[in-house]
């Protein structure tokens, strides 16, 4: 049954959403999210940051440590034990960027994304709640260009959300009295 509603959403999304305008801010959104890079030139930054003032130190190497969490635990643990296969390759359709060679759940993308939102989210709330929206903005991009169900999607937000809880549990235990997000 849910394989039945992932394989209609994606289906209805590729039928009446993708248009040629969108086609490049969703590949665009899609691109900022390879490997993480988007999410990982803002913990650099925050460290870079940190040089001047300590606290952007510890911030920047939480958003690392929680995408580097997320990361074993979605690309290196589930997507090899699931090995689901991607919407395209088991539906059939055309994609506008080139296929992959990794497995479709969870949402890699999706994951790292709201790892770091909730990290950002911690930080500073204003920042975090424009995380937030791009995270969001991943998952959709990744849908709309058909490399992900919603379910990989969905899994991926949460498991990206929980890793990023776990480490900020984890860091607030084992620093006590270091500096930290609010």
């Amino acid at each position: 049954m849910i394989q039945n509603i992932d394989n209609a959403v994606i289906l209805w999304m590729q039928e009446h959403m993708v248009q040629p305008w969108l086609n490049p801010l969703m590949i665009l959104v899609s691109k900022l999210g390879d490997k993480g890079i988007l999410w990982i030139a803002i913990g650099v930054c925050l460290m870079v940051w940190g040089i001047k003032n300590k606290v952007h130190l510890w911030q920047g190497i939480l958003v690392l440590l929680a995408l580097a969490s997320n990361a074993v635990v979605c690309n290196l643990w589930l997507k090899p034990m699931v090995a689901r296969i991607r919407p395209y390759d088991l539906l059939g359709f055309d994609i506008l960027i080139p296929t992959l060679s990794d497995y479709s759940f969870p949402s890699g993308h999706t994951s790292s994304s709201f790892a770091a939102a909730a990290v950002i989210y911690a930080i500073d709330k204003r920042f975090g709640i424009a995380a937030y929206l791009f995270a969001v903005l991943m998952g959709i991009s990744r849908m709309y260009l058909g490399v992900h169900f919603l379910t990989d999607v969905l899994c991926g937000a949460v498991i990206g959300f929980l890793m990023a809880r776990i480490t900020l549990l984890i860091w607030k235990t084992a620093m006590k009295n270091k500096p930290f997000v609010a």
